[in-house]
């Protein structure tokens, strides 16, 4: 089971004893920072068909329909919602977790008192099968939390113990961001990159006060894309899907003027804007914006934002729709007055 393999990191051993003490009663409180970390030593393998897929925090990523390059980058909720930033998944068997656990009560290093207290949740002399549920072996997996790389806000919250789970149950009802399809779309959803967001002016090198400038993306660039996570151990998977649906031009001053006049281009035909070609000078842009003044000897800071609307399917029919996620840049335009001669 290499995706439930623990790994210390060398931060694990200076801020786990400050943690435990924070954690009441969790007996894997280090594991939130020594152990399955979203992102970090990912376990990283490439199937025969070519498909890479990333084993990271108890959940396999897989990213081969992600976006690609250098410019992409993380979407951002355009509501208050926000991936887990914790969450519970399936890490020890049970000679596993023994094998963890039972060196860290050996050392003392936590205390006499509260190692007997954890002894007592996973063994008993009296009852040979309360001994890591051994008895269970090969039937079920001792699940423990996980936490996301960069440490949002909440990532300290879970803080429940181990707990088993027998093979083809789901885990408690009462046990929150316990992995499930929904849950891993919610991470999915999290480890999607789309295409930076650098749209094409016309023109190109400097546009003119008064003159409409056309604005639109590369459509080949800007298409569906997704990440599938899952826990094989378990067999439950789901796949977060994103497709661009609109951009948002904000010109960067307010002498200016947008087309729309609401500044948000909706895709028409899998595009955003239309390119400028000869024989459009006279035409109104579909997408684009018009400068009311110079940019003197600086420029202006463009934003330009494209909305994605992310969906999700999973294991056992499951599915539905996760938040509008938003990703934008900002690129300088330098506007000129135009020039006139007179004869």
């Amino acid at each position: 089971m290499p995706a439930l393999t623990r790994t210390f990191r060398t931060f694990a051993a200076v801020g786990a004893v400050v943690f435990l003490l924070g954690l009441p009663g969790a007996a894997h409180a280090d594991d939130d920072l020594g152990n399955g970390t979203q992102g970090e030593d990912k376990d990283a393998n490439l199937s025969d068909d070519g498909t890479l897929s990333v084993s990271a925090g108890g959940v396999r990523f897989d990213h081969s329909k992600n976006g690609k390059g250098g410019k992409v980058g993380a979407l951002t909720s355009s509501t208050s919602w926000s991936p887990p930033p914790c969450w519970y998944a399936p890490k020890y068997s049970p000679e596993e977790l023994q094998a963890y656990l039972e060196p860290i009560w050996e050392a003392g290093s936590t205390g006499h008192e509260w190692d007997n207290e954890q002894r007592k949740k996973y063994t008993d002399p009296d009852d040979p099968k309360k001994d890591f549920n051994k008895h269970k072996s090969g039937e079920g997996y001792w699940w423990g939390s996980y936490v996301d790389k960069s440490f949002p806000p909440g990532w300290d919250s879970c803080k429940r113990d181990y707990f088993w789970v027998d093979q083809g149950d789901p885990p408690p009802a009462d046990v929150e961001n316990a992995v499930t399809p929904e849950i891993l779309a919610e991470l999915a959803y999290s480890e999607i990159r789309v295409p930076g967001t650098e749209v094409t002016l016309a023109p190109a090198q400097a546009t003119k006060v008064n003159l409409p400038t056309w604005s639109w993306l590369d459509g080949a660039e800007f298409q569906p894309v997704s990440v599938t996570a899952s826990v094989p151990e378990i067999g439950i998977y789901a796949t977060a899907t994103a497709e661009p649906v609109a951009l948002k031009i904000e010109p960067g001053t307010p002498d200016a003027e947008t087309y729309p006049a609401s500044g948000v281009c909706e895709i028409d035909n899998g595009r955003i804007g239309e390119p400028y070609a000869k024989g459009k000078a006279n035409r109104t842009p579909p997408c684009g914006v018009k400068y009311l003044r110079s940019s003197g000897d600086g420029t202006f800071p463009l934003q330009a934002t494209v909305t994605w609307e992310v969906h999700w399917n999973g294991s056992g029919g499951a599915g539905g729709d996760l938040p509008d996620g938003e990703f934008g840049a900002t690129q300088d335009v330098v506007v000129q007055e135009i020039q006139s001669v007179n004869r």
